[in-house]
């Protein structure tokens, strides 16, 4: 492996802290995607003798496995198998560019070979049966644009703040993406947002105080020691070509084609305060789509699952009594 290609991956291993263990029984692996991306998949036994299914969690833009540890054991004490990887570009998975900061993809199908690499070659041999989605925001979109697809792997689909459109406010979101879409097109897709730019937008979450991420400080201390043990694992602002393919992705979910092929039941989770995604949008899509809809937690900010135990609750029982098999 050469210098540039080494500087393009961060750590394989998962990243513990005080206070966020690894669960026990975790086996970490890379797979390679036919594009020949090296992705960090990580795979956690139920707790049970006999698993209800696996629950494959999807993570949202600049996460990591590490952050959803809580999650996967939740998930384990419902009598779960939990699979989990790290899209490429973020976490512990290959970056993109020669900027290991860099957001990128060329398009939102470099995520879906992403997601069939992880199901053919992790889920699909391992794991067992039945599998459930479980994803956050850009997750949510990736997950959704799939569920359209004849044969998609999963039973059902829960999706908590999916990012299904930008929300309304003083960022020009329409004229946005005319102009990455067209930097894209003449080549510069590669280039990423200006970090003062992304700071203003997108990045307000270097202290607890008036974070747009969680009302829970406990949980929110906890993602930022995450990654001060292990650097490599964030990543910063998208690229000019990643917010074009995220205006592509907008468009997809929004045409009356998804609508009327979506194969399985799916349950989107709003964010009452949510300020990095729409929640009327979220409401709309409910609204339209013929098997599922969507529910809204009033006051919880965008990471539901990373939110305070009284959000948390509320998470949980809409989780339990929309899956099979967990407790009610």
């Amino acid at each position: 492996m050469d210098d540039e290609e080494e500087r393009r991956e961060a750590p394989a291993a998962l990243t513990a802290i005080e206070g966020n263990a690894v669960p026990d029984g975790a086996l970490v692996s890379y797979i390679t995607t036919r594009d020949h991306v090296r992705l960090r998949a990580a795979v956690w036994p139920s707790l049970t003798g006999k698993p209800k299914g696996t629950v494959c969690l999807f993570q949202g833009r600049s996460e990591f496995i590490e952050k959803y540890f809580e999650v996967v054991r939740e998930l384990r004490e419902r009598g779960f198998a939990v699979a989990a990887v790290d899209w490429r570009g973020q976490g512990g998975s290959q970056r993109m560019t020669g900027n290991p900061k860099a957001g990128h993809v060329r398009g939102f199908a470099d995520y879906d070979t992403d997601l069939e690499t992880f199901m053919r070659d992790i889920v699909l041999p391992d794991c067992p049966a039945p599998f459930y989605g479980l994803a956050h925001s850009m997750g949510g979109l990736i997950l959704l644009r799939n569920a359209t697809i004849r044969g998609i792997w999963f039973e059902r689909v829960v999706c908590t703040a999916p990012l299904v459109d930008m929300p309304k406010g003083s960022v020009p979101w329409g004229a946005v993406f005319s102009l990455c879409r067209w930097l894209r097109r003449i080549g510069l897709g590669w280039v990423m947002l200006p970090q003062f730019i992304y700071d203003r937008v997108y990045n307000p979450v270097r202290a607890f105080p008036g974070n747009p991420l969680t009302s829970d400080a406990s949980r929110f201390s906890r993602m930022v020691e995450i990654l001060a043990a292990e650097p490599a694992l964030a990543i910063g602002p998208p690229t000019f070509g990643w917010i074009a393919a995220l205006a592509d992705g907008i468009e997809e979910i929004e045409g009356e084609r998804f609508h009327k092929s979506l194969q399985i039941p799916v349950l989107n989770i709003a964010a009452g305060m949510d300020k990095f995604v729409s929640t009327p949008a979220i409401e709309r899509l409910g609204k339209r789509m013929r098997i599922g809809g969507s529910i809204v937690l009033d006051g919880s900010r965008h990471e539901i699952m990373m939110e305070d135990d009284r959000i948390r609750d509320r998470f949980w029982a809409a989780f339990d009594s929309f899956i099979p098999g967990t407790k009610v």
